[in-house]
């Protein structure tokens, strides 16, 4: 296994704490990435919307380019921004450690590890590419992409003939995403002293009635199907329909009844479906159920992205399936992620897309001691070098 150069890089990648939260050390990765593309000869390109988001912090997004003249261009997505580490690591979140062939480090697999897959393959190719590339590494993708690869999709005009999103699994080939709809729902009741409950109106009791009655909704979402297959392992055969709460909240002080109560929700939607249907849905659910408990409440959408499906008969299926067989000795798998990707950006460009990469079930992406099997690195980038060459 020669990952020598995958894995340098990997450590510089990971070294930068790129908090999509803080946005720290942006322009450091973007850096470090625009000279390892320039290193291959390609054209560096950088879009940062800066000015038009206002508030003063730089959001680099990194196009590089490889023009071999060829009629097509595949467009190889990326992101560099990671989550927070959290509590509770046994090895040094920002320090790249190899042992037992697994690569630690916050970000490893989601998604450091696919721009040096990416990097790599490119590498390896050389100038033997039959394709033309277009390489993004953006931001943002963890708190939703707009100012990402959704700024990229929407300012930058050259098109791609084929997506790859290198933000998935290694154990089959995506060719669509769930779509979410995040969201909230606030209880009102009345505010007052809890030592004279009788004079006030507790929003918490309305609140906890409120979404023990979605519980139908969580069911009725849990049985909405698509016609394409869900990632091997999963529950059930076909990517369902889920409403998950996530976050709850109410009350100021021990002493004081609350007058209101939240609860956020992620409600994810099939490759089928349209965010407004579902969005549709779940507010005439929550008008009924708001008039059946008698209780003052709000339903609000916060963000809301599509999902998107590429047909499995599309020669861009078809081709990557190919390259995985040449790897794999057969072709992986074909469904569709029970997550959102950056592919949703591309698909509504009318771009078909793919999703692949090296994020493992069990890597603990999102977790402590994140990983990424050194095989699965070596896979997607082989995956590339056969899709690409």
């Amino acid at each position: 296994m020669a990952l020598d150069y995958e894995l340098e890089l990997l450590g510089d990648l990971v070294a930068l704490d790129t908090d999509a939260t803080k946005k720290t050390n942006y322009i450091e990765c973007a850096n470090i990435i625009s000279q390892r593309m320039r290193e291959l000869g390609m054209r560096i390109e950088v879009l940062d919307p800066k000015d038009l988001v206002g508030d003063g912090l730089s959001r680099p997004n990194v196009i590089g380019t490889l023009d071999m003249g060829a009629d097509e261009t595949i467009g190889l997505v990326t992101h560099y921004d990671v989550v927070p580490p959290g509590e509770g690591w046994t090895k040094p979140p920002f320090k790249l450690t190899i042992e037992g062939g697994k690569a630690f480090g916050r970000g490893v697999a989601d998604d450091k590890s696919s721009i040096a897959a990416a990097l790599g393959a490119l590498k390896k190719v050389g100038k033997y590419a039959r394709l033309n590339v277009k390489l993004i590494a953006s931001p943002e993708e963890e708190i939703g992409g707009r100012w990402g690869i959704g700024y990229v999709m929407d300012h930058y005009k050259t098109r791609f003939d084929m997506g790859v999103v290198i933000d998935s699994m290694p154990n089959f080939v995506s060719i669509g995403a769930s779509g979410v709809a995040w969201g909230e729902v606030r209880v009102f009741g009345k505010q007052g002293h809890a030592g004279y409950s009788h004079l006030a109106d507790n929003a918490i009791p309305k609140l906890m009635r409120l979404i023990d009655e979605f519980g139908a909704f969580a069911r009725r979402r849990e049985n909405k199907f698509s016609t394409i297959d869900a990632p091997p392992g999963s529950p059930k055969k076909k990517v369902w329909g889920r409403l998950t709460f996530t976050m709850l909240g109410g009350g100021e002080k021990d002493n004081i009844v609350p007058g209101e109560a939240w609860a956020r929700f992620d409600m994810r939607i099939i490759p089928e479906e349209s965010s407004r249907e579902a969005v549709g849905e779940m507010e005439q659910f929550f008008g009924e159920a708001k008039r059946k408990l008698g209780i003052e409440a709000k339903l609000t959408f916060n963000e809301i992205h599509e999902a998107y499906l590429t047909q499995p008969s599309s020669p861009v299926v078809r081709r990557f399936s190919d390259a995985t067989a040449a790897v794999f000795g057969s072709p992986l798998p074909i469904a569709a992620s029970l997550g959102g990707d950056d592919g949703n950006f591309l698909s509504a460009k009318g771009i078909p897309v793919i999703s692949f990469g090296a994020i493992a079930e069990d890597c603990h992406f999102h977790g402590v001691d994140e990983f990424v099997r050194l095989t699965d690195l070596e896979n997607v980038r082989d995956v590339l070098v056969k899709l690409i060459g």
